[in-house]
C-alpha cells in the first residue's frame, strides 16, 4: 500500500515504519494516524514480521506532536473527543499487537509523538533526543495516552511533572526515570534498533507474543493473579511446535528453527 505520510520497508523479518514529515518535524495529524495503523495493521497480519522498528524522517524529529494548524481548526468538543479516540486508538491498537514494536527516537518526541512512542514495547533513544508533554502550553492536556501511560511508566510524581509543567528533558534524563531503555550515539541509533529486532525476529514468534501478552495483562493485577496469567500462557506453550523444536534445538547444540506454530 501507498501512503502519503509514511514510509514502510520490510527487511527480512522485521519491518521499519518511519514517520514522513519532516518538513513539519513529523508532526502526527489525522491521515498520518490513520495511514499508521492501516501500517500496524498490515504488519501485524503478516506472519513472516516478527518485529517493527518505529523511527521519524530526518535528524530534528521521531514526531514533535499533533499538528497544531488541525487542532486549530477543531470545531467542537466532539471532533476534538473524536480525533483524541484516533490517537488513542492508534497507541492502543501498537501495544496489544503480538508484533514487538521498538521506538528509535532520534530527535523530538513532544505530545502525540512521545505519546507514539510510549505505546511501544521498547525505546531507544538518540543521544540528541529530547522528550515531553507540552500540550499544558497550548492550553490542553494530553490527549493520545500521554496522562496514563507516562504514570504507569514513570509513577504519579513524574507523571505530573511532565505534563503539568510542560517542561522538555533530554535522554540521559529520559534514561534515568525510565521512559527510555537505551541511549545510544545518534548514528549507532537506527543500526541498534535493527539489531535488538533482529535479535527478537530469531526468538519462537509465539514465546514472543505470549510474554508479551502477559507482561501488559498482568502490570495491572494482584501479583497472584498475575502470575496465573503466565502459568497459563507458560502451559499453552508446551504444546506447540515451536517448543518442541527450541528444546529439541538446545540439546543437539544447534540454533532453532522456528515456524511460529
Amino acid at each position: 500500500m501507498a501512503y502519503e505520510t509514511i514510509l514502510v520497508e520490510r527487511e527480512g523479518a522485521i519491518a521499519l515504519v518511519v514517520l514522513n514529515r519532516p518538513k513539519v518535524l513529523n508532526a502526527l495529524n489525522l491521515l498520518m494516524i490513520r495511514e499508521l495503523r492501516a501500517a500496524f495493521a498490515e504488519l501485524e497480519a503478516d506472519g513472516a514480521v516478527r518485529a517493527v522498528v518505529l523511527t521519524g524522517a530526518g535528524e530534528k524529529a521521531f514526531g514533535a506532536g499533533a499538528d497544531i494548524g488541525e487542532l486549530g481548526s477543531l470545531p467542537n468538543a466532539v471532533a476534538a473527543v473524536a480525533l483524541v479516540h484516533e490517537g488513542q486508538g492508534l497507541t492502543l491498537f501498537i501495544e496489544r499487537m503480538r508484533t514487538p514494536v521498538i521506538a528509535a527516537v532520534n530527535g523530538f518526541a513532544l505530545g502525540g509523538g512521545c505519546e507514539l512512542a510510549m505505546g511501544c514495547d521498547i525505546r531507544i533513544a538518540s543521544e540528541k533526543a529530547r522528550f515531553g508533554q507540552p500540550e499544558v502550553t497550548l492550553g490542553l492536556l494530553p490527549g493520545y495516552g500521554g496522562t496514563q501511560r507516562t504514570a504507569r511508566l514513570l509513577g504519579r510524581g513524574m507523571a505530573m511533572y511532565l505534563c503539568l509543567s510542560g517542561e522538555l528533558i533530554d535522554a540521559r534524563e529520559a534514561h534515568r526515570i525510565g521512559l527510555v531503555e537505551f541511549v545510544v550515539a545518534p548514528e549507532a541509533l537506527l543500526d541498534e534498533a535493527k539489531r535488538i529486532a533482529t535479535t527478537i525476529a530469531s526468538r519462537a514468534p509465539l514465546a514472543v507474543s505470549a510474554a508479551k501478552r502477559a507482561i501488559d495483562d498482568g502490570a495491572g493485577l494482584p501479583l497472584a493473579a498475575a502470575l496465573e496469567i503466565e502459568a497459563l500462557h507458560f502451559g499453552t506453550l508446551v504444546g506447540t511446535k515451536d517448543f518442541s523444536e527450541g528444546t529439541k534445538a538446545f540439546l543437539e547444540k544447534r540454533a532453532a528453527d522456528f515456524q511460529g506454530r
